[in-house]
């Protein structure tokens, strides 16, 4: 049972298990349930960056029991990190539309497989930290640049 919840969590209920591209379509989740958040029950940006860090704790849980299971440090269909990494990004738009789902979820994917210094050694903390931190990170600078993005008017 313990098992089976954390692989629901981690894989955010099955998208992890997409034949290709799992980390995108957990983003591309995210991203589509934040776009319903925001229309339908008014989430700005604190309340998506409160919604990341809410659940954190329980993805670091599922993600480090599901890694455990499958016996690989950090496996692709582990994308709970990729949904919090998303709704970080989110947190960082000055205004909701098109543009700014678009770029925050680019934005996020990116540095996410870009990995630029630290979210490339937050990978190394142990279990379900360093599959989760390193996404946290690539959505705070996706977050960053969508906030900076969000000032100069681009979108």
């Amino acid at each position: 049972m313990r098992i089976k919840l954390a692989n629901l969590i981690s894989t955010w209920f099955g998208c992890g298990y997409a034949p290709k591209a799992p980390g995108t379509a957990g983003s591309i989740a995210a991203l589509a349930i934040g776009i319903l958040l925001h229309e339908y029950a008014g989430f700005t940006q604190w309340q998506f960056a409160i919604l990341a860090a809410v659940t954190l704790i329980p993805a670091v849980w599922a993600a480090g029991v599901t890694a455990i299971a499958s016996g690989i440090k950090d496996p692709q269909f582990v994308v709970i990190d990729e949904v919090i990494g998303t709704w970080i990004a989110l947190a960082g738009a000055l205004s909701y539309n098109w543009k700014s789902y678009l770029a925050a979820l680019a934005l996020f994917r990116l540095f996410d497989i870009w990995k630029p210094i630290p979210v490339r050694q937050l990978e190394a903390l142990p279990g379900g930290w360093g599959i989760n931190l390193d996404d946290v990170m690539a959505g705070v600078y996706a977050a960053l640049v969508l906030f900076l993005a969000g000032r100069f008017n681009l979108y």
